[in-house]
């Protein structure tokens, strides 16, 4: 076995993290269908925490003026081998989301996507606040932001574990088998950690591990409500429900 460890790393096979039914940028995009069809066909989009970019590539796909950011070098750099790839046309910046605005203007965007429940990486509520402004600036009057995120009522309940994957994951003909371990803290706004393993298994038996440790601060639903309604985003859509593991919200800019 062989343990590599670093987020440069553990970009690489990105992939294996990926749901099944959102592997393709046609599929990630079509996962959004209900507020991608709100936009006219030449809409100007953000994706700010853009991954390997399947969501980017997709909306670039159907027509939109795409912009893929994310504070990974690697995974903005995977972004763009994406978009090659498949001949789509999208700019590409690495950006923190309080860096956003040292690089586009106010009200900028149609849209703005901040999915892959990536939101809880922001330091804090003070963190989360700014990260969340920015993007309410970007938008246009009446453009709408579309968040995900896990139920961390859920997460921090269940407290501090390790989870395995039941079965083999197979990308590009090759098996790896996903594991998670999460760090719960005493209290919500202190530091919580989840350690995400990618094992991936030869034919030879040859076992090769790239991990990484992430920081996350986990936030309650009506905080985060609270905090979209403090930076001039009202809630119009939500599907969170306290049982189920994740959810999506639509918030537009008054």
């Amino acid at each position: 076995m062989v343990v590599v460890s670093g987020y440069d790393v553990l970009a690489e096979v990105y992939e294996w993290l990926i749901s099944d039914e959102k592997l393709t940028p046609a599929e990630f995009a079509a996962a959004f269908d209900d507020v991608i069809r709100l936009l006219p066909s030449n809409a100007r989009v953000l994706d700010c925490s853009c991954g390997t970019g399947q969501l980017a590539v997709g909306l670039a796909g159907l027509g939109m003026r795409v912009v893929a950011t994310d504070a990974s070098a690697a995974m903005v750099r995977r972004a763009g081998e994406l978009a090659e790839e498949l001949g789509a046309s999208l700019r590409k910046v690495r950006a923190a989301w309080h860096q956003l605005t040292d690089h586009f203007d106010d009200a900028s965007f149609d849209m703005v996507f901040c999915v892959g429940n990536s939101l809880h990486h922001a330091e804090g509520a003070k963190g989360r606040m700014a990260a969340l402004e920015s993007m309410s600036r970007l938008l246009r009057p009446g453009g709408r932001l579309v968040l995900t995120s896990r139920t961390w009522e859920l997460v921090r309940a269940r407290g501090s574990r390790l989870d395995v994957r039941d079965e083999l994951v197979r990308r590009n003909g090759r098996d790896a088998l996903v594991i998670y371990r999460w760090e719960i803290a005493p209290h919500w706004e202190q530091e919580h950690h989840i350690e995400i393993a990618v094992a991936q298994v030869d034919a030879d038996g040859t076992v090769l591990v790239r991990s990484e440790l992430l920081s996350c601060w986990p936030y309650r639903y009506d905080e985060l409500s609270s905090q979209l309604h403090s930076v001039g985003l009202r809630v119009e859509t939500s599907t969170f429900d306290p049982e189920a593991e994740g959810y999506m919200v639509v918030a537009t800019r008054v």
